[in-house]
């Protein structure tokens, strides 16, 4: 326990779920951005947000990146990084036709279940995509096969409707940032009307989602509210809140900065769980605890359900 208490605030007692925030993928796409930058200059153009934080995406654009939606927006004979999310397989085939120096950040995780999904294809069967509506993952992983090939469920409710035409030659694929438990449900749904689905031989999920909802278990049952750093477009950090309330803390917020804990009821609160997406920075943790400082003796708990030491390369094309 870390204990650093002014004198004359209230006392909050904070549990700090470990792991938390930044995961090897979101890592290793930002560095593709930065070391971009520091071998061709400034600018660097980005398809799409490379992770969902808003302070990562300013803090490369005061570097030089410019993030944008479409191909069309970037330069012929530009630099572009494609985002930690992935990409359907049209993109990619797009830059080369429009001459782009194309560098691919996505996930090896998220790189996985693509090929895995093709793999599945292949040997002629359906896919199913657990996963949500519009994500850009999602996007990026049905649009590696033909229209048609992949049919996504969001939950056990689409799970139990779902009528294939060949129920015999089913496979299914997941998101990587899904809720463990919920994705549990729906391949349970799955396996028992379709006992010959294929599946992954190992997890979709990927371990920091996975890690990170499980640190988030072990204290939101001892906590008045649990803090959740991230941005609302993260998938894995609006997993992080919704696991809270399921293992029993009385509230769970998302924040995206420190000072909208200034909207935030903390009456009453004498122990926060405080846990970050896989795409904030601890920079961004550190901020928060130093705003609860201000206004609490804080005493810190740091909760650790296990520790990661996982990194990923760079792309080839930047190794050298």
């Amino acid at each position: 326990m870390r204990n650093a208490p002014p004198p004359g605030r209230p006392p909050l007692h904070l549990l700090l779920a470990g792991p938390r925030g930044f995961c090897a993928g979101v890592d290793r796409a930002i560095k593709v951005v930065e070391e971009a930058l520091a071998r061709y200059g400034a600018p660097i153009y980005v398809r799409h947000e490379i992770v969902h934080n808003r302070f990562v995406v300013e803090s490369l654009e005061a570097k030089g990146a410019i993030f944008i939606e479409e191909l069309a927006d970037v330069p012929a004979g530009a630099h572009v990084v494609f985002s930690a999310h992935g990409v359907p397989k049209s993109v990619p085939i797009e830059a080369k036709a429009r001459n782009l120096m194309a560098l691919d950040a996505t996930c090896p995780l998220v790189t996985k279940v693509h090929r895995e999904a093709a793999r599945h294809h292949a040997r002629g069967r359906h896919v199913l995509l657990i996963g949500h509506a519009g994500h850009v993952e999602v996007i990026g992983t049905m649009g590696q096969l033909p229209p048609g090939a992949v049919t996504l469920i969001e939950d056990a409710v689409q799970a139990r409707a779902f009528e294939p035409a060949d129920p015999a030659n089913l496979a299914f694929a997941t998101q990587t940032t899904l809720s463990v438990d919920d994705t549990a449900e729906i391949v349970a749904v799955l396996q028992r009307r379709f006992p010959g689905i294929e599946g992954p031989k190992r997890e979709d999920i990927c371990y920091a989602t996975t890690n990170r909802q499980a640190a988030v278990k072990a204290i939101a049952a001892r906590s008045d509210l649990v803090v959740v750093i991230g941005a609302p477009n993260s998938s894995n950090s609006l997993r992080l809140r919704e696991v809270a309330l399921r293992a029993g803390a009385p509230r769970a917020v998302l924040i995206r900065r420190a000072g909208e804990l200034a909207g935030v009821d903390l009456a009453g609160v004498g122990t926060l769980g405080l846990s970050a997406g896989a795409s904030a920075p601890e920079v961004l943790v550190e901020e928060t605890i130093a705003w609860l400082r201000l206004r609490f003796t804080v005493a810190v708990e740091d909760v650790a359900v296990t520790r990661e030491d996982i990194t990923f390369r760079l792309p080839a094309s930047l190794w050298a």
